[in-house]
């Protein structure tokens, strides 16, 4: 069994991240059940608070390869809602324009996707994390001030319709560090001549790391609490 001091050697830990959980959420919980003990904890690869799934966790030594984690392949499943637009992108905020879909076939929502694999450019979203001027983009989004984006390099290697029953389409997408899904949804509508936005996002891979073998937060956080109870530490 582990020992607290596992931990402060450097540990990776696999979590699925709640929905409506921010990702600094994940680690404040977690840096919170380590208590009285001061470790480094951080995660490797940001999830927007209304997105699910795989988050890298690193303790103790392990944070110094945070950037390394960070920069793999990333794998995730979603669905967008085709006919209408958010400023978000996501279900974040209310829908400011909608399109007709009646037209829209499935063979045309299929042959869209091989537009955007390959090396590709995007802006990303207005909200999202991405500093400007030392303040988060969506502080700026907030008040209404408009922010300039800048478009991005990312790397699509697979993009998978798994489902249509529109207005929702279930997708599959395999992508590079950086790659923002909202920003491909938002796309994807732009290439049908219509609208589309995300409405649910999960993070099932991390380079070789799986959702499959990640933990529950509060099933980790008993776990380390657990740990502070037999520690020779304590």
């Amino acid at each position: 069994m582990k020992s607290i001091n596992d931990f402060t050697e450097g540990q990776l830990l696999l979590v699925n991240k709640p929905y409506n959980w921010t990702s600094f959420d994940v680690v404040g919980k977690l840096r919170n059940a380590f208590k009285p003990l001061k470790l480094k904890v951080g995660h490797a690869g940001t999830l927007d608070p209304l997105a699910t799934g795989l988050l890298i966790i690193c303790t103790g030594k392990m944070t110094k390869q945070i950037d390394t984690f960070q920069a793999q392949e990333k794998e995730y499943t979603g669905t967008m809602i085709l006919g209408e637009t958010t400023p978000s992108y996501d279900m974040e905020t209310d829908a400011d324009q909608k399109f007709d879909i009646s037209h829209i076939t499935e063979e045309q929502v299929r042959d869209a996707c091989k537009q955007f694999i390959g090396d590709i450019q995007q802006y990303p979203p207005a909200h999202s994390a991405i500093k400007i001027d030392g303040e988060r983009l969506y502080e700026k989004a907030r008040r209404g001030e408009d922010v300039e984006l800048r478009l991005r390099n990312v790397t699509i290697s697979e993009f998978e319709i798994t489902g249509i029953a529109l207005p929702e389409i279930n997708f599959r997408v395999v992508c590079s560090k950086g790659t923002y899904i909202r920003s491909l949804v938002n796309d994807f509508g732009k290439a049908l001549n219509n609208g589309a936005y995300l409405s649910k996002l999960r993070r099932t891979r991390s380079g070789d790391y799986k959702i499959e073998d990640a933990f529950e937060v509060m099933e980790l956080v008993n776990i380390i609490k657990d740990l502070k109870v037999i520690s020779p530490l304590y």
